[in-house]
């Protein structure tokens, strides 16, 4: 692995640390600016004529409110996520990692369970001395 590739993993751990700690602080520091994120209305739509924006350009008071909210609604039941790739351009200033995300919340008022399970590519952008997660797709089962 170059040192790129373990700066860009280590931006993925920093992400998964911020949801396991359930800290919105610390995930909204991860975003560029200009993130996007679109979802596909289920695991199965790989077409992304298909997908919404949900979340809409990144706004950092409104992103950080919605997760304080989940965080207050919900108990995170595990956050399992593995890294499948990471791949870095040729110039060193862009790159994405793949990876699988396994995370389940249970609402604290219904017992009702939440799961985001599926594999997302999320993409980060080199600023300066740091990297930014610009872009992230929704999780897609790729499963046989």
């Amino acid at each position: 692995m170059t040192d790129t590739e373990r700066e860009i993993q280590a931006m993925v751990d920093r992400e998964t640390d911020a949801w396991d700690r359930q800290d919105a602080e610390a995930l909204v520091s991860l975003f560029h600016p200009d993130m996007v994120w679109p979802w596909p209305p289920d695991a199965g739509a790989h077409d992304p004529v298909h997908w919404v924006f949900p979340l809409g350009r990144y706004d950092r008071r409104r992103w950080k409110a919605g997760w304080e909210e989940l965080f207050r609604t919900h108990e995170l039941v595990h956050n399992r996520r593995q890294t499948v790739r990471i791949a870095v351009s040729e110039e060193g200033d862009g790159g994405f990692a793949v990876v699988d995300v396994d995370t389940l919340w249970r609402d604290r008022a219904s017992g009702a369970l939440f799961h985001w399970k599926g594999r997302a590519c999320k993409g980060y952008t080199r600023v300066g001395d740091r990297w930014l997660l610009i872009l992230h797709t929704g999780l897609l089962d790729y499963s046989e």
